[in-house]
């Protein structure tokens, strides 16, 4: 019915070229209009890095399967090609600017392309969240990781990425390996915080009051109470910064902060994004 509106439509006069044009254009917005409000917790995270710069997308769908296809998946990473090269930074993007000025691949506006891929997947997609990072310095090196990939995809269920700064004698290949590795775990451990410095201090303040609480009617002088309390603090930092974490991807498990020492390297940033529900 839809092919036949198209045909007989006055400005396309039975052009089949300008039907496939006139259905792209008012195919879209119509299957746009009938999936908007529906409840999308799937999806798929997509990762570039180039030229000092790495973005990492968000872009959700309704279901697995849909975020599964070749066309979501190629539609997630021409975002994030488009972010890495534009000139959007931070991790406050505005998102339908951006969709609205940004082009893929072929020169599309990726707003259309967005409407092109609910047009063919006929399920509401939502592009979530999108961070770019910028290296701190010609010193920085980024890499990252993708965990759970879809088939014959870049993208899949969560992404990191990381970025080192070279100190002493280590070449970038070595850095790149030591990055994508610190990403590798960052996916798997899930910290919060880079360091016990980056830890906001209402945080840090709620923890040892708990702490204190913990210790009520132990009977113990100051001093003794002061130094469990600083140990336990080390066990809170270890489970939520990355530097104080023990490192799962590297032999005999070093810490984190450590690890990058020995290498030459020092940790200075890292992004975590992965498909909540």
């Amino acid at each position: 019915m839809e092919c036949k509106k198209a045909l007989s439509t006055p400005e396309v006069d039975h052009d089949l070229e300008k039907a496939q044009e006139w259905l792209r254009k008012y195919g879209s917005a119509k299957a746009s209009s009938k999936v908007a409000g529906r409840e999308a917790l799937e999806g798929l995270v997509g990762v570039k890095i180039e030229g000092g710069r790495a973005s990492i997308v968000k872009v959700a769908s309704e279901t697995d399967f849909a975020s599964r296809s070749e066309t979501f998946s190629t539609f997630v990473q021409e975002i994030a090609d488009a972010a890495t090269a534009g000139d959007v930074s931070g991790d406050n993007v505005d998102i339908n600017a951006f969709m609205a000025s940004a082009k893929d691949s072929k020169g599309q506006v990726l707003k259309e392309s967005l409407n092109d891929a609910i047009l063919a997947i006929r399920e509401n997609i939502q592009v979530d969240s999108m961070i770019i990072m910028e290296a701190s310095s010609d010193k920085s090196v980024m890499a990252g990781y993708v965990h759970g990939r879809a088939p014959n995809s870049t993208c899949g269920s969560a992404a990191a990425v990381v970025e080192v700064e070279v100190t002493s004698g280590t070449d970038s290949e070595k850095a790149e390996e030591a990055a994508k590795k610190l990403a590798m775990h960052v996916v798997a451990a899930k910290p919060t915080y880079l360091n016990p410095e980056s830890v906001p201090e209402d945080v840090v303040n709620k923890e040892k009051e708990i702490l204190l609480e913990k210790m009520t009617g132990a009977n113990k002088p100051p001093e003794i109470l002061e130094k469990i309390v600083a140990g336990q603090m080390r066990k809170f930092y270890e489970g939520i910064c990355l530097t104080e974490q023990s490192h799962m991807v590297e032999e005999g498990n070093p810490k984190v902060s450590k690890a990058m020492k020995s290498l030459g390297l020092e940790l200075k940033n890292y992004t975590l994004v992965g498909m909540s529900k």
